[in-house]
């Protein structure tokens, strides 16, 4: 087996434990299908700003939990735009703690959100260091000049 054949069936192996192990659905698949030759960077692309949209919201959410009267219609708000921005990239792990934020938001459970906070910047960073180590895969392929493995 030749170098990029390797680093090929790494990249499957690897992808499709990131499915096993509940950190991306079929969304992300979804997201991989809409690639092709005309847009080869589109899910990076996409992700991309998955990354600096998230920064920006945990942020948002940090500042809004620390304030001396916490407004949750606002923090719910945030919750709700990360939800959807989660879902969108198939990032699993990331939108089940945002479901599960968006209920001590309704209960006004300052604690317990400040847990799932923590909780989903852990889920964040994880699923961004896992999808950085598959699109550096990605490139180290298409660097050798090898195709990116459609299964």
């Amino acid at each position: 087996m030749d170098l990029v054949s390797q680093m090929q069936r790494q990249f499957v192996d690897y992808k499709n434990s990131l499915f096993r192990e509940g950190f991306l659905d079929d969304q992300f698949k979804q997201l991989l299908q809409l690639q092709d030759e005309s847009n080869p960077g589109f899910v990076v692309e996409v992700v991309s700003l998955f990354f600096q949209d998230s920064e920006k919201l945990l942020n948002n959410l940090a500042t809004a939990l620390q304030q001396q009267i916490v407004d949750y219609k606002q923090v719910d708000a945030y919750v709700h735009q990360f939800k959807g921005s989660s879902s969108s990239i198939g990032a699993l792990k990331v939108k089940n703690e945002c479901v599960a934020f968006r209920n001590y938001c309704d209960e006004k459970n300052r604690e317990r959100c400040e847990k799932c906070l923590e909780q989903l910047k852990r889920e964040y960073i994880a699923v961004k260091n896992k999808l950085g180590t598959l699109f550096q895969m990605e490139r180290h392929i298409l660097l050798r000049g090898g195709s990116i493995p459609l299964e």
